[in-house]
């Protein structure tokens, strides 16, 4: 962390790096993730010019909620409007917007609802706004049996048993979640104290309740939800990327992804990678925002 900012809701924790006059990218990460996921990523944009902000998300890390009476909310609404307030706080315009997990549907949203803040998207698997209202249809065997821990998290034990294990439960989906990469031995360390966070719980379990439609969001995102549940298409300049090894989110083909981009680039399926794509890959998860830069 390099500082502290004001952005809406939150003090949200961010490090930046390149000059402040560079063309800007904002790299967001997921769960149960945090920042240390672009600590190779940055380099190499930086290196091109980038001005390079590397914010926290709510609920992880030194990131906090300025008032004890906010809900604790994880609804992907929540997280979109915390990217533009942060966008707003950094008097950026726009920015290249690029992430995975719940940092890739923060930037969908931005992308999708505030176009002119996006000057171009990089979304790891793709189209990230939930479909909350198709929640309740069941998916194939396989998908259903990596999301097993969604449904542990709608029981009370869940919640429980994240708050009594939280660096456990994280690690065990990062192994499966990435399955050849044996970056986990070393790297998971560095991440996890960001799940100490005394908000991380609460924000985890009502991100992966409501997106069932099993809690009620806050009503300060009632409006951004509403425009959410018609699956919005993004008009920006997109790459989309997949890991082949994927663990949670098999790997798509472009013609999954397109119907719901109308400047779809390219999308890349990089082999022998998992789901924490940008510590995985980091050359090519660059290699995608140099190439929307250069657009």
């Amino acid at each position: 962390m390099d500082a502290l900012i004001r952005a809406g809701v939150l003090e949200v924790a961010i490090r930046r790096s390149g000059p402040a006059d560079g063309w800007p990218v904002v790299l967001l990460h997921g769960f149960p993730y945090d920042g240390h996921a672009y600590d190779e990523v940055a380099p190499l944009l930086v290196a091109a010019g980038a001005y390079v902000i590397v914010p926290t998300l709510r609920g992880y890390g030194q990131t906090r909620f300025l008032e004890a009476s906010t809900l604790r909310s994880g609804q992907q609404a929540a997280m979109g409007r915390d990217l533009l307030a942060l966008l707003d706080a950094l008097e950026l315009p726009s920015a290249i917007l690029a992430g995975y997990d719940w940092g890739a549907r923060a930037a969908c949203i931005v992308a999708a609802l505030w176009p002119a803040r996006a000057a171009g998207l990089v979304s790891v698997n793709g189209y990230c706004i939930q479909n909350i209202a198709r929640s309740s249809q069941p998916a194939a065997p396989d998908i259903e049996r990596r999301q097993w821990y969604q449904y542990y998290l709608h029981s009370e034990r869940g919640r429980a048993g994240l708050a009594a294990n939280r660096r456990a439960f994280a690690e065990l989906l990062w192994r499966g979640w990435s399955p050849t990469w044996a970056g986990v031995d070393t790297r998971f360390e560095h991440t996890a104290p960001s799940f100490d966070n005394p908000d991380f719980v609460d924000v985890v379990v009502h991100s992966y309740r409501h997106r069932y439609g099993l809690v009620a969001g806050d009503p300060a995102y009632q409006q951004d939800e509403e425009q959410l549940a018609g699956q919005p298409r993004i008009t920006v300049d997109t790459i989309t990327l997949d890991g082949a090894d994927d663990g949670v989110n098999p790997a798509k083909d472009r013609g999954h992804h397109e119907p719901h981009f109308e400047r779809l680039l390219d999308h890349r399926v990089l082999p022998g990678v998992g789901h924490n794509l940008p510590q995985e890959a980091p050359a090519a998860f660059a290699a995608a925002v140099l190439d929307l830069h250069g657009q």
